[in-house]
C-alpha cells in the first residue's frame, strides 16, 4: 500500500476540558476499554467528583457540551440527576458519566460546570 493512502488508526480520541478556572486541558480518551467521560477526566485528575461512581445520581459529573457534536440523547435518569443540578443549560447540559468513550467524540469539547453540585 501507499504510504501516503495508509489510514492511520489510534486507540484514542482527542477531547478538551475546560475547568472551573478556565484552564483548557486536552485529553487523550482510550476508545478499547470501555470508559465513559468521566472515569477519563478522573483519571487525568481534574476536579470531577463523580460521586455516585457513574449511577447518573448525583449529578457531580456535570457538563456543558461547546462543541456541535451530536450525542445520544439523555435518558431517564440523566434527565432526573440533572434536575438536581445547578445551572443546567437545556441544550449543553450533560452527565459525563453517561457518554461513553467512542470515534465520534473525537474533538469534542466540555466545560466542567460549577462546583457545589
Amino acid at each position: 500500500m501507499d504510504t501516503s493512502q495508509q489510514v492511520i488508526e489510534k486507540d484514542f480520541v482527542s477531547i478538551s476540558v475546560i475547568d472551573q478556572e478556565g484552564n483548557t486541558h486536552q485529553l487523550d480518551a482510550p476508545t478499547d476499554m470501555g470508559m465513559n467521560l468521566m472515569e477519563t477526566i478522573k483519571a487525568y485528575d481534574l476536579p470531577m467528583k463523580g460521586t455516585c461512581g457513574g449511577m447518573a445520581l448525583c449529578a457531580s459529573c456535570h457538563v456543558y457540551v461547546e462543541s456541535n457534536h451530536i450525542l445520544k440523547p439523555r435518558e431517564d435518569a440523566e434527565d432526573t440527576a440533572l434536575d438536581m443540578a445547578m445551572e443546567v443549560d437545556e441544550e449543553k447540559s450533560r452527565l459525563c458519566c453517561q457518554i461513553p468513550v467512542s470515534e465520534s467524540l473525537e474533538g469534542l469539547v466540555l466545560r466542567m460546570a460549577p462546583e457545589g453540585e
